[in-house]
């Protein structure tokens, strides 16, 4: 039998604290694990021959375009810089506003897939195309056009603050992963043909972004799928365990008093409570007065 979450809706404060908590756990976690840079490159490079094999090198055709033409160029960087810090807290708060019914376990599917790309990182540090040696024949975009935008040369970190984050974690793509569960979402829930054309446009267009501005990989962008879809199949079992463990913590104690009186007990026909008079009608009524 499927499993139906229990209606009711979230408070918003304690969604908020939630998200927080998960994203400063998520951040931090990206940030620690740093791999080691040889080991990166060593993935990266890998990834690259991957590819070749299979047909797929498509991120050096996307990144001389990208380099060569700044009125794509920029506006890419901008995106990869943004759209997914935007866009995706936005359509949550759209989605807890207007659509509280999935909200739940929209929710729940997003920060699963997130913490499950944090495991990828951990375990697959990769070097992105735009910090392997020149002869590899990428361009970093966002090096390139650094002086049209906030972020200095080292990924769209704001200038000066480029230590705060991990370079190395670029497999999976969650920009591709958290683009995809936009266009879910809009897909599911938007009731426009303006909405439907926005679900399928986002994550190809983020797809191509983050292949042209030389950020990630392909591959990257497959695995970044491959993560939302992981996620999609734990995100029920997940609802479920966290239902059972919030039902024990908020049920009464075992030991507690039944508000009822008589806690359930009823009394079988014929049966008296101590010093309760009779008052069957019939012969106990004609019996004379003496006789009782």
């Amino acid at each position: 039998m499927p499993y139906t979450a229990p209606l009711h809706r979230p408070r918003w404060w304690t969604e908020l604290t939630l998200i927080a908590v998960v994203y400063a756990a998520y951040s931090a976690g990206r940030l620690l694990a740093r791999g080691d840079v040889t080991t990166a490159v060593d993935h990266g490079t890998a990834i690259l021959r991957a590819e070749k094999a299979l047909f797929l090198n498509a991120e050096h055709p996307l990144n001389r375009l990208f380099s060569d033409t700044p009125a794509l160029g920029i506006p890419a960087d901008f995106a990869y810089a943004s759209l997914h810090y935007l866009l995706t807290p936005v359509i949550l708060v759209w989605l807890f506003r207007r659509r509280p019914a999935g909200y739940r376990a929209a929710r729940t599917w997003l920060m699963l897939s997130t913490l499950l790309g944090l495991v990828g990182f951990t375990l697959m540090p990769t070097c992105p195309p735009r910090l392997l040696d020149a002869g590899y024949g990428f361009v970093d975009t966002m090096a390139q056009y650094s002086s049209y935008g906030w972020w200095g040369g080292e990924a769209s970190a704001p200038r000066g603050l480029g230590g705060m984050t991990n370079q190395y974690a670029a497999m999976p793509s969650l920009h591709v992963g958290w683009a995809l569960w936009c266009g879910v979402m809009l897909w599911r829930h938007g009731r426009t043909p303006l909405m439907k054309a926005l679900a399928i446009a986002y994550p190809l267009l983020t797809t191509l972004v983050v292949m042209g501005t030389a950020n990630h990989y392909f591959l990257d962008a497959v695995a970044g799928v491959a993560v939302m879809g992981l996620g999609a199949l734990l995100t029920r079992p997940a609802m479920r365990l966290a239902d059972r463990v919030r039902t024990r913590f908020t049920s009464a104690p075992s030991g507690s008093k039944s508000p009822i009186v008589s806690a359930g007990c009823e009394t079988s026909a014929g049966e008296r409570i101590p010093g309760q008079r009779t008052t069957s009608a019939g012969a106990d009524d004609s019996t004379p007065a003496a006789a009782r």
